[in-house]
């Protein structure tokens, strides 16, 4: 993905049963990029999203919530 560290958070709602993932909004700036993990699996691959693929998921998961 990258050679800089993700710093990765999860997210306050996550208090869900283990149903969680984690993101990395730092490397946003850098390299236009939101890593993107199962936070049960932190050694396991990640995803690197566009800040436009990352706002559709979210929209996307807003609506299954709902």
């Amino acid at each position: 993905m990258t050679t800089d560290s993700p710093r990765w958070v999860k997210s306050s709602y996550s208090n869900n049963g283990g149903q969680c993932i984690e993101i990395a909004t730092n490397l946003v700036t850098t390299h236009g990029v939101i890593p993107v993990r199962d936070s049960k699996n932190p050694d396991g691959p990640a995803l690197a999203l566009t800040p436009g693929a990352w706002a559709e998921l979210v929209d996307f998961a807003r609506g299954l919530a709902t």
